[in-house]
């Protein structure tokens, strides 16, 4: 993940600090939750005197926003490979069970995505991936939807609303995600 190298004068110096902090903190936060996840903590799992997060973070509320940010990496890729094994008429399915086995998967990021601790205005990175997540949503619900009804924005609403009140079940684990997945056929 990270490699730590000497120059000629002796000091250390970390391969990709962002990254690993990053790594460090989806660990802390798939572990003990938003509440384990600090910039203290995280530099010491990346292995960095605790002053070093700052170069890339400048609050614990950034940090979490790139932790963020990359859940919706992490699941806009899952519905795009999806949709590209799926059959036309199947692809907005597709794009649900990814988001479904998401949030079954990885309960803290989800959580931390969708759960309003974060205010995407406040972060331009967090805003920008997770409007390419749904416009990815959009982009499907427009193949699938009926021609001429001008309603495409309304699809992808209507698509994310069941499908994202089903992963909120599955992350409670009030229900599995093959019962969740049922509700799609």
């Amino acid at each position: 993940m990270w490699t730590l190298s000497t120059s000629g004068d002796g000091a250390y110096h970390h391969g990709d600090l962002r990254r690993s902090l990053i790594a460090a903190a989806q660990a802390l936060l798939r572990t003990g939750g938003i509440e384990a996840v600090t910039l203290r903590e995280a530099a010491r799992q990346a292995g960095v005197s605790h002053n070093a997060p700052y170069r890339h973070f400048p609050s614990r509320e950034a940090l979490l926003a790139a932790v963020a940010a990359e859940g919706f990496r992490i699941l806009h890729r899952a519905q795009a490979d999806a949709a590209e094994g799926a059959a036309p008429a199947d692809r907005l399915k597709a794009f649900g069970r990814a988001y479904l086995r998401f949030a079954a998967e990885d309960r803290a990021s989800f959580r931390l995505m969708f759960g309003g601790a974060l205010d995407p205005a406040d972060h331009p990175e967090l805003a920008a991936v997770a409007k390419r997540t749904y416009g990815a949503l959009e982009s499907v619900a427009g193949d699938d939807a009926t021609p001429g009804t001008g309603f495409v924005g309304r699809d992808a609403l209507r698509a994310w609303a069941l499908v994202h009140g089903l992963a909120h079940l599955v992350a409670d684990r009030q229900i599995d995600a093959a019962e969740a997945e049922a509700c799609l056929s």
